[in-house]
Parts: C-alpha cells; sequence; structure tokens
C-alpha cells in the first residue's frame, strides 16, 4: 500500500483481503454490481461498517446503486498489490509446516511459498507441493529474494531463527510458535498461537453471546 493508505486504521487494512476474495469469486460467477448489504451476508461484517472502510478510499460507490464488482476488484488488486507477487519462506516443515506447504495459499494471487527449511534429513532435498526443502543450515545461502517468513519450529529456536531470517533480509515474520520473538522494530511480526486462538473462542462462546452482533476474531463487535 502507498503512504497514503497506510493511514487507513490497521482494522479496516485486515479486512481488504477479504472484500478481496469475495469479489474475486462474485466476478468469477460474472456478477457485475453487489450492494454493501449482499458484501455484508457474505463476509460477515455489517454494513456500515463495509461503507465506513470504502470511505477511506474515496467515493467507490453510488448510494442506491451499490459497487461495480470490476472496479473494486481492479482497486482492491493494486491497493493489496496483487500484481506484485511476494516470495515467502517457510522454516520448520513439520505438520503444520507441511500442511502450509500443501496448501500454499492457492487462493492467493500475491503471495507464495517459494522453498522451505527444516533440519531432519530425511525432508532435505525432496519437496512438497512443488516447493524445494533445504536444510536449515543454508537458510542465509537459499533465501535469496523470499521477503517474508513462516515460522512453525520448535518454541526454543524460534528466537534464535528469527534473528537469522532479520540478518539474512526478511522484513515479515508469521509466528505460528508459541514464542514471543524479539526483533528490531522494523520488522512487522504477527503472532498466531492456536491453542490461545482457541481458548479464547472457548472463552467468548460462553461468556459473549453474540444476540445477533458480529464480531471480528478478535472479539471486538463492530
Amino acid at each position: 500500500m502507498s503512504g497514503e493508505q497506510n493511514k487507513i486504521p490497521q482494522a479496516t487494512a485486515k479486512r481488504l483481503p477479504l472484500y478481496y476474495r469475495f469479489l474475486n469469486n462474485l466476478h468469477h460467477q460474472g456478477k457485475q454490481r453487489v450492494s454493501s448489504k449482499e458484501l455484508s451476508e457474505a463476509v460477515k461484517v455489517d454494513s456500515a461498517t463495509i461503507r465506513r472502510d470504502f470511505s477511506y478510499f474515496g467515493a467507490l460507490g453510488k448510494k442506491g446503486y451499490g459497487y461495480n464488482v470490476e472496479y473494486l476488484l481492479g482497486f482492491f488488486r493494486k491497493t493489496l498489490d496483487q500484481d506484485e507477487v511476494t516470495k515467502v519462506a517457510l522454516i520448520g516443515v513439520g505438520n503444520l509446516g507441511t500442511a502450509f506447504l500443501h496448501y500454499n495459499f492457492m487462493k492467493n494471487n500475491n503471495t507464495k511459498i517459494e522453498l522451505a527449511f527444516d533440519a531432519d534429513p530425511k525432508k532435505v532435498g525432496t519437496d512438497i507441493g512443488g516447493v524445494p526443502i533445504y536444510h536449515i543450515d543454508q537458510l542465509e545461502e537459499k533465501l535469496g529474494s523470499a521477503s517474508v517468513a513462516i515460522l512453525t519450529v520448535p518454541s526454543s529456536e524460534a528466537q534464535g531463527i528469527a534473528e537469522r531470517l532479520v540478518e539474512s533480509g526478511i522484513v515479515g515474520v508469521l509466528n505460528f510458535t508459541p514464542a514471543r520473538i524479539t526483533v528490531p522494530e522494523r520488522i512487522r511480526v504477527h503472532h498466531i498461537d492456536l491453542a490461545i486462538e482457541l481458548q479464547a473462542l472457548v472463552y467468548f462462546i460462553k461468556h459473549y453471546p453474540l444476540e445477533g452482533e458480529h464480531e471480528d476474531h478478535n472479539g471486538f463487535k463492530e
């Protein structure tokens, strides 16, 4: 995103890929127009929030006329840099890492796991889903132009590997380990602890019934 677009709220930025995916599906179905109500029902975000999100980018639609699917799709493709592929490295080819390699973000145009690393000699030199697996000792040598890394290693190894990634030019880390890694401020890290997410989900189910209200994945009401 450009400098201007970086000023939009982070909550809005997180919803943009969701809008893009739905609009892409509509485009493939040949639909030309969509209302904020239809968008709301599909992506489970209320209409007022969608209109507010879109308002940060200027006039994207007309009241009572809806949104032009092809125009919106082109706009969000450019906004999300869908025409520019971001190369991703996977560190740790265990059960979760293997699942990522098989999936490899097939519905995304701009992210792709290009290579993976592991310490298991049985995995090194093979490939999964067409992605070559190298030994972790070859990290600095093979990382190349990858700018984002997915971390699915044991917690005890997370910090050390994160430091090697930073020194090798990685600017973003999607951390699936329970460890809270420490990196320079210029590096973007998103922590995803599946056990905590599940525990939080169960807690909110028990103590914060929705009663028809929409909530995002962090439990914040829209």
